[in-house]
């Protein structure tokens, strides 16, 4: 009886990890690249993982390794990190009550929130199960990014211009996959991604990597209240 009781709740486990590895996938190509980038530009192996481990923000990463290697300083690095990095305490106010409670809790879910997972999360139909996907998702997409920067690390320079892979579109590709059956079901949330898209395609030639995306936060001002949620007069 009690194995009979569990099935559900394993059977769904198992449809988060499954769909989740689409994600895990992305992560580990694009932290490959990442760690062959920052060893190949001249960093010692150590930095990409340790900054992997302890920062854990794709494209802030990037964007800190290139301020490195054109010869900035750790500060003008770690502040172009925070900047970009700076969408995620939206992210997190959309997440917060999926978290969980208890300190510990809360700082080890801060830590794993990225736009994958969250997008992930809030796509599940029901509390208890934006939960778990948030978990599994953000815990599986962590290990594998870390794994996937060590490899790339240490392979260095034996992998050549990245570039020419376009392990730049994996990330991308798997955000588009996230989102799109709620842009299908919603013409509000499709109005707000429009708009959001519209900025951030504008301002991407004069904006550093990262900074769009922030900006695309505007399209939430054609979001509508559902009728009768108003003020009252």
């Amino acid at each position: 009886m009690r194995s009979l009781q569990r099935t559900p709740v394993e059977s769904g486990d198992g449809s988060l990890v499954r769909d989740s590895s689409l994600v895990w996938l992305a992560g580990g190509i694009v932290g490959v690249s990442f760690g062959a980038v920052s060893v190949a530009g001249g960093l010692p192996v150590w930095v990409p993982v340790l900054m992997s481990v302890l920062v854990y923000a794709g494209s802030a990463q990037f964007s800190a390794v290139g301020v490195l290697l054109a010869g900035g300083g750790p500060v003008a690095a770690a502040v172009t990190g925070l900047l970009l990095n700076a969408r995620t305490a939206a992210f997190s106010l959309a997440v917060a009550e999926i978290i969980g409670s208890g300190r510990a809790t809360r700082l080890l879910g801060a830590h794993l929130v990225t736009d994958e997972t969250v997008a992930f999360a809030l796509a599940q139909s029901d509390p208890v199960r934006r939960r778990r996907a948030f978990w599994i998702s953000g815990l599986g997409l962590f290990a594998v990014w870390n794994v996937g920067v060590l490899a790339g690390a240490t392979a260095g320079s034996a992998l050549g211009d990245t570039a020419r892979y376009g392990l730049d579109a994996a990330f991308p590709a798997v955000l588009v996959a996230l989102v799109l059956p709620a842009l299908r079901a919603d013409a509000a949330v499709r109005r707000c991604a429009l708009l959001g898209a519209a900025v951030a395609l504008a301002v991407t030639p004069a904006v550093p990597a990262g900074v769009p995306v922030l900006l695309a936060l505007a399209g939430l001002f054609l979001h509508r209240r559902p009728a009768g949620t108003g003020a009252a007069a």
